[in-house]
This record gives C-alpha cells, sequence and structure tokens, in this order.
C-alpha cells in the first residue's frame, strides 16, 4: 500500500544517541526526577547494583519520539505513541532509533509505524509504536 510516497515497509532514517552524565543530569531536573541512578554513580552501583548511571526510560521514549518527528517534519502530526522499557541502558551504550511503516490508511491518510530503540549488542532495549496522520509527500 501507499500514501503520499510512503510505502508499507519502508524505514525510518536511524538516528543513533549516547547519552552522557551532563544530559542525565539535565533532563532529570527537568522532569523532577530525583532519582539518584541516573546521576549519583556511586549511590548506583554501590547501592542498586547496576554496573553505570542509568539512562532514564522516559528519555529513552524521547529518542523514538524524535526519530518520529524528524521523519515526518511539517508534512503532518503525531497522533499516538507508546513505548516500553525492557532492559536498562547505561551511559556510555549507544543506541540507536529504528523504524519502520507497518500500515497504511490511504483513506484516512493515518500511517502506523513499528519503533525500536536498540542498544550496541542489537538486543531491542525500548519497542515501541506510533501512528501519525500525514498531510503531504515525504521527501
Amino acid at each position: 500500500m501507499e500514501l503520499s510516497g510512503i510505502r508499507t515497509g519502508d524505514t525510518l532514517p536511524e538516528r543513533t544517541f549516547a547519552p552522557d552524565e551532563v544530559q542525565l543530569f539535565l533532563y532529570n531536573a527537568a522532569i523532577w526526577n530525583p532519582h539518584r541512578i541516573h546521576y549519583d554513580l556511586p549511590y548506583t552501583t554501590g547501592e542498586e547494583g547496576h554496573p553505570a548511571i542509568v539512562i532514564d526510560g522516559p528519555l529513552q521514549g524521547d529518542f523514538l519520539t524524535q526519530l518520529v518527528l524528524e521523519w515526518l517534519g511539517d508534512l503532518g502530526t503525531l497522533t499516538a505513541f507508546t513505548y516500553r522499557n525492557l532492559r536498562a541502558s547505561y551511559v556510555g551504550d549507544s543506541l540507536t532509533a529504528t523504524g519502520r511503516v507497518t500500515d497504511i490508511d490511504t483513506a484516512t491518510g493515518e500511517v502506523a509505524l513499528e519503533l525500536a530503540l536498540v542498544n550496541g549488542e542489537g538486543e531491542v532495549v525500548t519497542p515501541g509504536s506510533a501512528r501519525v496522520s500525514v498531510k503531504a509527500s515525504l521527501p
């Protein structure tokens, strides 16, 4: 199926994220998240048993949202978004956001997307999905 140049099976341009301690500190300050596993290494490793500072689940969801919005640009609207964190990710991990078109409703202009945030070992750490309403053709 096709809609304005979009075809089922098309992939979104991948984007890689490598969050560091400063980004995590600022992100958690902005969302008022005081959990020390996102900024205090001695606490995180000593008390919680993690190997490094933990990357927030909501930040990983935001990475997937960024992937969709950059692909979509001004040509449509994000109408639905879900994600689920399956495993922890840590500072030092390289996380790649991927997506593909899974369904197109040519009558309404709605496009369904399957999303995933994948770590350097190729494991999906955060799967997700989105729906967008397309107003015009995408590049």
